[in-house]
């Protein structure tokens, strides 16, 4: 059965292909680089369609290519637009939220009927963020972009419910190549990596082997859940 990974060259994205690879699942790669798409389409022998998050049509011919069952689909984009209030634009707002949510909004409704008939019902993934639920100085665009996500979950996980379940993961910091512009300072990543009551800054595999398991059948009774991967930071405090 095939599985949508969206953002299939980013971290999370490619991780989460190769897992799904590893497991027998036959993983659709979307995304909007043709290059880099193309060669982990060639090294997992996988479908791919090049598609922009933020085109609809393209997006929904992307997932029409899949066929008419689709086992289940991750939406692996993001960005981490970090600025104080005082110098964010409506701009800044509008497209945090376009990518982050309404990217995610279209691509489930695109994908919606595929999902529906999964032989045991489809399953969707979706990715939050440890800032829509704690508070972070200059995290208000992305932030209220992912709590709009985690309201997804809840409205489109009741409404879909039983035939296709909506959960969505919240990491913290990850090594990927978004928070490049952070992970890269060594001090600062160090500094923040102890933050964490597991003292470490996440992994791309960290989310994706969450995501592999909610897409499997081995979650068929969970839906409408934020599942941290954050080394605890939201919900336990550091002993340092």
């Amino acid at each position: 059965m095939v599985v949508a990974v969206i953002g299939a060259t980013g971290g999370v994205g490619s991780a989460l292909a190769r897992r799904l690879k590893a497991a027998g699942r036959v993983p659709l790669l979307i995304g909007r680089d043709a290059a880099r798409l193309g060669a982990l389409a060639a090294e997992l022998e996988a479908p791919q369609a090049v598609a922009d998050a933020l085109r609809p049509e393209a997006m929904a011919q992307a997932l029409a290519s899949a066929g008419p069952v689709l086992e289940g689909l991750a939406y692996c984009v993001g960005s981490i637009p970090l600025r104080p209030l005082a110098r964010l634009s409506e701009d800044d707002f509008l497209d945090a939220f376009r990518l982050n949510a309404l990217g995610a909004a279209l691509a489930v409704q695109a994908a919606q009927p595929a999902l529906a008939r999964a032989e045991g019902g489809g399953s969707v993934v979706l990715f939050s963020s440890i800032a829509a639920r704690q508070g972070f100085p200059a995290h208000a665009a992305i932030a209220a972009a992912k709590g709009a996500v985690e309201g997804l979950v809840v409205a489109l996980g009741a409404e879909l419910a039983p035939a296709i379940r909506v959960n969505a993961i919240a990491p913290s910091l990850m090594r990927t190549g978004m928070a490049a512009p952070l992970t890269g300072n060594t001090a600062m990543a160090e500094g923040i990596a102890k933050l964490h009551p597991l003292p470490r800054l996440g992994q791309a595999e960290d989310a994706a082997g969450l995501a592999a398991f909610l897409l499997s059948a081995e979650a068929a009774w969970i839906s409408g859940q934020v599942i941290g991967v954050d080394g605890g930071r939201a919900s336990l405090r550091s002993k340092g």
